[in-house]
């Protein structure tokens, strides 16, 4: 009856920008007798419903008729729309079912429209591209002599070492132990990364902490000592500049360290902070309850205090016109990963965004937002993310679930509808940006869930101990090998953390956060990512091409990218039995880049834990024949 998905039913499909008409039609069935039909839409930002007539406008073969209609969203937001149909029957309500189908027995609700602002444009230089994750203290350490590290920091003897992963005496866990990756390292891996086909590096926090993640920011204004220095960074920037790479930094701005210049619990600094003085410069920025030993903190980590990001003096620290946002753009960063950004207040993150634009127009601000961000709700509040004044995309947790799920035995069609559910409510702009990745410093490693023990309530004592067998590894790395092919072939930019290429394993923090294994990497994979990247760079469809589900199910997923000028087809059997999917005859004319192309059945075979990938090309458009040069009479 219906089909969000489809422009038969819905043109155009997935999200709009305001003030541009949608047109909508419903296939109702004859024997229904309908007499009337209505499309009703409840706009979110205000909570009004509207009703629009429907007209009848044709017959679908002699048992089926169309009723139409037309709505234009008039301003960004989420609209929320489902219809009404008059018949014999009485009145009765289509629903969104699964697929985007739509149905009187359907359950789901009504369907989601996103409306952004027209003027809303995301930087291009990251289309098509490929991300690269690195956690700056375990990727590579130059060896360069640091000055002013601080003395209670633990230097590991030995690289690849498992990092501490014990409380203290106190029964802390102070992540206080550092192997000295740094600045210098990464940029003498940067041909490596080039390899790769990698086009931007997202590092996480590298600002002066006291910690091995750094998401305990101690001076926003300052890299860390054991990090380098500033004109490291610099010279980090205009190095992978030269090589096709842009770099974005993380930023932690909901909470600081206790043990920072600006709160100064520990009183490592020599100024007055927050707790130390009700009159500190930085006193606005943090609530007490009362002062000094109560105050808001992040998820309860008395280490973490809260900031309060509409305090004018903080706001104006980090996106004043000489501002943290607007310092690390200017000496050569490409834009910001935003931690934590469902926490981050719409009027911080709008500030923020005008500050990164107004310094350089085409960075990129990346939000972290673990689910749907088109509709979250966080403390209440419906997040205006994508409406074209706060972030350019998020991280899409999301599609790891789906991919991931996959292949460790899920439903293929519920996991393709997790993903179908990102394209149809993000906008397009959004979407060519998405951050596809399958793991991150916050969540296992990616080998490790496909092949590796549930880690269930393990504590970290069975965490550090358990490995993957050989046989086990030897299964997650054909399984790497798929989810890196989704990664790299559904809309969006992958995103490697890094030695996911190299076969890294390991559970949550700190096991997922080890050294790269420089010298033991698994070869095979890392070649396999090198194949996807060449595969990438030759597929313009990938970068801003559609997509639809050819087929999911049976532990088998199919779908294809199209851009109007060439199609891609993947697809991929995580099952551990043989399977055949059958294609339109044209696919015969397609070329293998990686499997087999269909028989003469148009039979395309999968083996297990195995995948098949074509492309094929339009017909190029006759060229009209060459006219010849008017002569003195036609020019008279």
């Amino acid at each position: 009856m219906f089909n969000s998905r489809n422009p038969a039913y819905r043109n155009p499909t997935g999200a709009v920008p305001a003030k541009s008409p949608v047109h909508f039609r419903i296939n109702v069935s004859r024997d229904l007798k309908c007499s009337a039909a209505r499309l009703v839409v409840q706009d979110d930002n205000w909570g009004q419903t509207e009703n629009f007539g429907m007209f009848w406008c044709g017959m679908d073969g002699e048992n089926h008729e169309w009723w139409e209609c037309h709505f234009t969203p008039k301003a960004p937001g989420l609209y929320f729309y489902r219809f009404y149909i008059d018949t014999w029957r009485g009145t009765l309500e289509l629903k969104k079912g699964f697929g985007g189908e739509g149905s009187t027995e359907a359950h789901n609700g009504p369907w989601q429209l996103t409306v952004y602002d027209p003027s809303f444009d995301t930087p291009h230089w990251m289309t098509g591209g490929i991300m690269y994750q690195i956690f700056p203290d375990r990727f590579y350490n130059s060896g360069t002599p640091k000055a002013n590290v601080p003395q209670d920091r633990k230097l590991h003897e030995h690289w690849g070492e498992q990092p501490d992963w014990k409380p203290d005496e106190r029964g802390i866990i102070t992540n206080s132990d550092y192997f000295g990756g740094d600045l210098k390292g990464i940029e003498e891996k940067l041909p490596y990364l080039e390899s790769l086909g990698v086009t931007c590096i997202y590092l996480n926090p590298i600002f002066e902490a006291h910690s091995n993640h750094r998401y305990n920011t101690a001076d926003y204004s300052k890299i860390d000592p054991l990090l380098g220095t500033e004109a490291d960074f610099q010279h980090l920037c205009a190095a992978a500049k030269k090589r096709g790479m842009h770099v974005i930094v993380d930023g932690v701005f909901n909470h600081t360290g206790s043990d920072s210049i600006y709160f100064n619990r520990e009183k490592r600094y020599p100024v007055e902070g927050a707790y130390n003085s009700q009159q500190s410069p930085y006193s606005s920025w943090y609530n007490f309850h009362p002062w000094p030993n109560q105050y808001d903190c992040w998820w309860n980590f008395d280490t973490l205090p809260d900031v309060n990001e509409c305090a004018p003096s903080y706001n104006d620290y980090i996106n004043g016109t000489h501002g943290i946002i607007r310092k690390w753009l200017a000496l050569g960063a490409d834009g910001w990963r935003l931690d934590v950004a469902d926490e981050l207040p719409d009027e911080f993150l709008e500030n923020l965004r005008d500050a990164a634009k107004a310094e350089k127009p085409d960075a990129v601000i990346l939000g972290e937002v673990w689910e749907d961000a088109s509709n979250k709700e966080a403390y209440g509040q419906r997040r205006k993310y994508f409406q074209g004044h706060q972030l350019d995309s998020v991280m899409n947790y999301p599609f790891r679930n789906a991919i991931l799920g996959f292949l460790t035995g899920a439903d293929a069609a519920n996991m393709m509808e997790i993903i179908m559910n990102i394209v149809e409510n993000y906008p397009p702009q959004v979407l060519r940006l998405l951050m596809n990745h399958i793991g991150t410093h916050d969540t296992e490693r990616a080998i490790t869930v496909l092949a590796g023990e549930p880690m269930g309530n393990h504590g970290r004592d069975w965490q550090s101990s358990t490995h993957l067998s050989r046989e086990r590894r030897q299964k997650g790395l054909r399984l790497m090998r798929l989810a890196a092919l989704m990664q790299y072939t559904l809309p969006g930019v992958p995103c490697i953390y890094y030695g996911d290429e190299a076969g890294l394993e390991g559970y949550r923090d700190p096991f997922n956060r080890g050294c790269y294994p420089w010298g033991h990497e698994n070869e095979g994979l890392v070649e396999w990512y090198r194949r996807l990247a060449r595969l990438r760079k030759s597929c313009p469809c990938l970068n801003e091409g559609i997509i639809y589900p050819l087929m999911a199910g049976d532990h088998c997923m199919a779908y294809i990218r199209d851009d109007g000028e060439q199609r891609l087809l993947v697809a991929i059997n995580a099952g551990e039995q043989d399977h055949c999917i059958y294609l339109p005859p044209e696919w015969h004319d397609a070329e293998a880049l990686i499997g087999k192309l269909p028989d003469e059945r148009s039979a395309l075979f999968l083996p297990p834990l195995d995948c098949v990938v074509l492309k094929w090309s339009y017909p190029a458009p006759k060229e009209k024949p060459a006219q010849p040069a008017p002569g003195p009479k036609d020019l008279q």
